[in-house]
């Protein structure tokens, strides 16, 4: 049994026909054509397919698409894009190019190998700093009356439910530290390449 339904996908309205046991994951994949999130486990167990849906972020692979007629998805492809849309024209190369702070960090921070699991993980991290944000606690929350400090066991168990094959670990936790504890700008002169 077929059903219709429409999916506002990285700012995109799209009006889509799936089986009625097709999941969002391939629902993104195969009828919308967007790729990002990946099909690594295909059990919720690798976190590959996350985006955020509705504002937070979700396990693609374990939903039925039917069960989110109307949602907004945000996969990493889009999460660039649609901060910059605020700042620029639509369409033009800004905001084609730009990049989310998270995934600025990633890349500054070498949060990444292969790169399978970087959409993931960045949409993970987007979903988890937003979460933290508004004081959700985790497993390791020790204090849950005070606001959420994001030491890096608490990053750490945030993101644990995303894997990656390579190791990039230390680079990714690199990467959500440096966005959720910005540092203050150095004002030490840089002194060239022996420095």
């Amino acid at each position: 049994m077929d059903a219709t339904l429409r999916l506002r996908v990285d700012g995109t309205e799209h009006t889509v026909a799936v089986d009625v046991r097709t999941t969002l994951l391939d629902a993104l994949r195969e009828r919308v054509g967007v790729t990002s999130p990946k099909k690594g486990c295909d059990h919720g167990q690798c976190g590959s397919c996350t985006v955020l849906l509705d504002g937070r972020r979700h396990l693609t692979c374990l939903t039925l698409a039917v069960a989110h007629d109307g949602a907004e998805v945000v996969t990493a492809e889009g999460l660039g894009r649609l901060a910059a849309r605020a700042d620029s024209m639509p369409g033009s190369v800004a905001v084609e190019q730009a990049l989310h702070p998270v995934q600025r960090a990633f890349l500054d921070r070498d949060g990444l190998q292969c790169g399978y699991c970087t959409p993931g993980q960045v949409c993970s991290a987007v979903g988890m700093l937003e979460e933290a944000g508004q004081g959700h606690p985790s497993h390791v929350t020790e204090d849950l009356a005070a606001d959420v400090e994001l030491t890096d066991d608490e990053i750490r168990e945030r993101m644990s439910g995303n894997l990656c094959r390579c190791g990039a670990y230390r680079g990714i936790l690199d990467a959500v530290r440096d966005v959720a504890r910005p540092q203050e700008p150095t004002t030490e002169p840089t002194t060239g390449a022996g420095a």
